[in-house]
Parts: C-alpha cells; structure tokens; sequence
C-alpha cells in the first residue's frame, strides 16, 4: 500500500501530532483530540500510527553495505554520565583524512533513522558520528514512546557538555583532517544552534528547524550557518525573526532558506510529514555546503 503525505492529512491533525511528539500532550491527548480527524474506516488509533515513522521502509543505506565502515564507540563524558555512546561512519575505502560531520537527533535518541542519515553522509566521503544522548539511561529503547519519556529525563546541562565534547574527540580523530561541521534536526537543529554558540572552532553547522539561541548567545556565533526552515512550522519558526536580527547585527555568516508549504520534519523520509523535493533541495545544499567549509 503506497505511504500517505502530509497532503492526506488535515493541517490540525499533523499540528496535533507535531504537539504529540514534541510532549505537549499525552498519547491520551492526542487520540482524545484526534477523534475530530480519523477518515472513513480509520480510527484515531490508526491516524497515529499512520502518522509514526516507518523506519524500515525508509531506510536508504544499509548497516551492512559493502561501501562503509560503520561501528558503535563510547567516549569519556566530562559532565558526569560515566560515557557516551555513538554511531560512527565512514567510507569503507578512502585515502588521506576527511572532514567530520557530529550528527545530532531529535527528541527519540539515536534511532534508525539518525543511523541512516550518518551512513548517506559517510558516502558522500565524510566521516560521520551520531552520539546517542538516551545511552546513559540505557539508549534509544526501540520504541518512539518510550524514548520520549526517557528523553524528558535526561539533565540537558550535561547532555549539552556531552555534545560539546563529541565535538572535542571528533576534532582530533587520527583519520579526520581537524574540521568539524555539524548537522541536527528538530532537538538536534536546536543543539546545533547551540554548539554554534559555544564552539569557536566549529567550521560549520546545519540546523533543520532547531531552535534558536538568545540573541546575546547569537552574537558569539564564529561557524558560517546553513538555518533550514519548514514554511508551515508556526512553532520555531516564531523565533527566526529575532534570530536573525541578531546574526546580522553580530556580523554571523549564515544562509537561511524556508521550504514553503511543508511541515516540521519534512526532512524525515520515515513519517508522512516528508517532503521529498524540498528534502532533496536541502540535503544538496547540505553537503555542498560541508563540501565548501570543511574540505579547504
């Protein structure tokens, strides 16, 4: 059966989702409130799970694919989580040193999806590194519900020295040529962001629809930014205006570009929020911008 888009959905139904994931409400909340949107023969019970990622059918590069290396290391954390645990790729064959991506996830931990998307940047010759911020209390539990109620746990001071310092290790990897760019989505985007703010050596970063930073923490911003935006996120997209005004009055290099029309992860091929053209236009922007800032 071929997957439904966001065009098969009332705009308040995915509202409501975007809520459901983010923890504005409950899975009770949201099938209470969803009753309003089910279609002829789908229950509020059958739009969730219409609307849940389907990470299989999504997934684009396998764990086992001839053309990369991909494995599980842990780092010391300086912020009292005993390690750290991640998912690092790179090309299976490549000569010299290559740049570093840090890969950031949403507010589920490091799950397939997150995976993925460090094995398509390990083949367009990088080598990326997906830390999993859930790790300390066990990590991504193979369940989006629960790893949201892990999530709301976790003390994010220290998950954010933690973040802080993957970029430290991944600085002075043996195959790495010293530069680091990273990229987050939705939490990740925010975390990028953030990094942005704390890192002066960070040579890049990418935040698709991530929060933004306080306009005094803006102006320590050194990176060149590449800001991704969904035309149809009323929620972050709030913050830009002010976000902006602060890059610009700090002198911050940035390129930003709203996706009009689309919803809040439209990136995520697994749920029906994905856009496939606007997904495709950001991922190349994405790379050549990497390309540009962490290969000279």
């Amino acid at each position: 059966m071929t997957r439904k888009t966001a065009k098969d959905f009332d705009p308040e139904a995915l509202q409501l989702f975007d809520k459901y994931v983010h923890g504005e409400i409950s899975r009770r909340g949201f099938l209470s409130s969803a009753a309003k949107f089910t279609l002829i023969g789908l229950t509020a019970e059958g739009l969730l799970e219409a609307l849940n990622p389907r990470f299989a059918e999504a997934q684009q590069i396998a764990p086992d694919d001839a053309r990369i290396s991909a494995k599980y290391v842990e780092y010391p954390s300086p912020a009292g989580y005993g390690k750290i645990r991640g998912y690092l790729v790179q090309p299976a064959h490549f000569t010299g040193k290559l740049p570093v991506v840090l890969v950031i996830h949403e507010n589920r931990g490091l799950n397939p999806h997150i995976e993925d998307i460090a094995r398509r940047i390990a083949l367009d010759n990088f080598i990326a590194f997906a830390p999993d911020a859930l790790f300390a209390l066990g990590g991504y539990p193979g369940d989006e519900d629960k790893a949201r109620e892990l999530f709301k746990t976790l003390d994010q001071t220290k998950i954010h020295a933690d973040f802080i310092a993957a970029a430290g290790v991944l600085k002075n990897l043996p195959e790495g040529n010293g530069k680091v760019g990273a990229v987050g989505f939705c939490y990740g985007g925010g975390i990028v962001n953030f990094l942005a703010t704390r890192i002066s050596g960070l040579a890049a970063a990418v935040p698709f629809y991530g929060s933004q930073p306080a306009a005094e923490e803006a102006a320590k911003i050194k990176a060149p930014l590449l800001i991704h935006y969904a035309g149809a996120d009323e929620r972050i997209n709030a913050g830009w205006p002010a976000y902006e005004a602060a890059l610009k009055a700090a002198g911050v290099k940035y390129e930003a570009y709203i996706y009009p029309g689309v919803q809040h992860g439209f990136n995520n091929d697994t749920t029906p929020r994905y856009d496939a053209a606007s997904a495709k236009l950001a991922w190349e922007r994405t790379i050549s911008f990497f390309n540009a800032h962490l290969r000279t």
